[in-house]
């Protein structure tokens, strides 16, 4: 990603980050943020891949969950880093 394409896409996370730590403060679980969060990005992804009528095939679903499995692990990745530091 060039520079202005990553300064975007960190401030949209952080805008999802807030949204997420307001409804915490508003006395709602994690756990129950993190599984709203996770179903809209998933009802998000199939939208975004097949539109408002469609919905993912098998390889479809397996695609969507190797991003997912891509995008944790640079998180934890960066995570990491950030603590050695």
């Amino acid at each position: 990603m060039t520079k202005p394409t990553m300064r975007e896409y960190n401030l949209l996370s952080e805008r999802f980050i807030a949204l997420a730590n307001e409804m915490k403060n508003e006395g709602k679980s994690q756990q129950m943020v993190n599984a709203a969060l996770m179903s809209a990005s998933g009802i998000y992804a199939t939208y975004t891949a097949a539109g408002n009528d469609g919905g993912l095939t098998a390889s479809g679903v397996d695609q969507v969950v190797a991003v997912y499995k891509a995008n944790l692990e640079n998180v934890q990745k960066l995570k990491k880093q950030q603590a050695e530091k």
